[in-house]
């Protein structure tokens, strides 16, 4: 296969991009590599609906540019901007959305695919174990403030 130069240089800006993740902090690049190809940049303007809470999920974003609200009717979860990532449990199962996710601004977001995804982690169970290891860290942080909470 013959890459030209400037799809070799998107490439390494994938890959970049995927290494400055919490979620994929601590992969190897060569993985890294062959997770970049699944990512396709999208662009969507100012209050787009990306999902709504109750979909059934089947792919994650990053955020490249832009802010994404995530919400439940009108209660805002959280806002999340440059290369934070939404939506990464529907990598790992198809149930259904837990909030919903509008573009605050103009976005340029990668979007990652279920299916693809599967193909690659049988190949390179490292990029599950990245997965893994932050979604216990979320769970272990939504715990500590629930208990906080309690006090």
């Amino acid at each position: 296969m013959n890459i030209s130069s400037s799809d070799r240089l998107l490439l390494v800006e994938k890959v970049l991009i995927l290494k400055s993740l919490t979620i994929f902090r601590d992969t190897p690049e060569n993985i890294l590599a062959d997770l970049a190809p699944l990512m396709q940049e999208e662009e969507y303007e100012k209050n787009t609906l990306l999902f709504k809470e109750g979909d059934t999920g089947d792919c994650m974003f990053i955020i490249r540019s832009g802010e994404v609200r995530i919400h439940k009717g009108n209660t805002i979860l959280a806002v999340l901007r440059d290369k934070e990532v939404f939506g990464e449990l529907s990598l790992l199962d198809a149930e259904t959305r837990s909030a919903s996710a509008t573009c605050q601004t103009d976005c340029i977001l990668f979007r990652i695919d279920q299916e693809p995804f599967y193909e690659l982690i049988e190949s390179r169970p490292e990029v599950a174990r990245g997965f893994i290891k932050i979604l216990c860290q979320r769970l272990r942080a939504q715990n500590e403030r629930a208990v906080s909470s309690n006090r």
